[in-house]
């Protein structure tokens, strides 16, 4: 089990957001979170990436017990998980190939040629082979988010947070990124993905939580 959140309540500046999750989430599972602006799903995924903690309740991932993860733990925590946000969050002053030697170096690679031939793996494998050594705002929508989802595969992640990672592309684009979401799920590597658009679930299936009034849910009829 990778995520395994039992009764959990959770707040932000003070205010309930959510309250008595209870979601579990295995190896190899395509996961949809589902509900209007507001609902609770980015703070949700903040909990599992311990940037918000848990109020109460019990909630493991990744083999955190993560009411009581210490300050110190969380880098360790955030090496296994991937991230991929709408607004993609590259750094703009270097090229595609130093926004990834940069996590690497950061997550404590020290081979050069290790290093060069891993980003170059990730890259072929999000088709961005051949656009190494463009700076960010050399690429389109769509090319930037595939080296946001290279990035986030770095270090071999058993699970990737997306965050409306369709948000900012046009629709033939993101059906491109859940294609290739939908895909890494398969291979082994779960993905969660937070999402407004149900044309995602319709086309690349995987299983679905709905967010509403402090809530969330298998069953849209239930919330």
């Amino acid at each position: 089990m990778l995520i395994d959140y039992r009764n959990v309540e959770i707040h932000q500046l003070e205010q309930v957001v959510l309250t008595d999750v209870n979601v579990s989430i295995d190896k190899a599972e395509l996961v949809y979170l589902l509900g209007k602006v507001g609902s609770g799903k980015s703070t949700f995924l903040k909990t599992i990436y311990a940037e918000l903690p848990i109020f109460s309740g019990q909630a493991k991932v990744l083999d955190y017990d993560m009411t009581t993860l210490r300050r110190r733990q969380i880098p360790m925590l955030r090496r296994q998980l991937g991230i991929v946000f709408q607004d993609f969050q590259l750094l703009t002053d270097r090229t595609v190939f130093d926004n990834l030697l940069f996590v690497l170096k950061a997550t404590g690679w020290k081979d050069r040629r290790l290093m060069e031939n891993h980003i170059k793996e990730q890259l072929s494998l999000v088709g961005m082979e051949n656009k190494t050594y463009k700076m960010p705002h050399q690429l389109s929508g769509g090319e930037q988010q595939r080296v946001v989802i290279a990035r986030s595969l770095l270090n071999s992640p058993q699970l990737i947070l997306a965050d409306e990672p369709t948000g900012n592309l046009d629709p033939e684009t993101g059906a491109e990124i859940m294609d290739l979401l939908s895909m890494i799920s398969k291979s082994g590597t779960s993905v969660i993905v937070s999402t407004h658009n149900m044309n995602w679930v319709e086309r690349f299936p995987g299983r679905n939580l709905y967010f509403k009034q402090g809530r969330v849910s298998a069953n849209q009829e239930t919330v």
